[in-house]
């Protein structure tokens, strides 16, 4: 567990512990989810990176015959 000071700009720096175990990146986006009295961060995956993530689904299904 980290602890970071808020600036006067309501900036905080993530701390290099915590970088290096999420595998974050300069630039790389992040979405705050305020959560019951507390901010969540979560990791925003780009794009690129979901490429293929639905290969080999299973996208057969039965259909009603007027929605053919």
């Amino acid at each position: 567990m980290e602890t970071v000071k808020i600036s006067s700009k309501f900036q905080v720096v993530i701390p290099v512990k915590v970088r290096k175990s999420l595998d974050l990146k300069a630039g790389q986006r992040v979405r705050m989810i305020p959560l019951d009295g507390k901010i969540e961060v979560v990791p925003v995956p780009e794009v690129k990176s979901l490429r293929g993530f639905a290969k080999g689904i299973d996208t057969s299904i039965n259909r009603e015959e007027d929605r053919v």
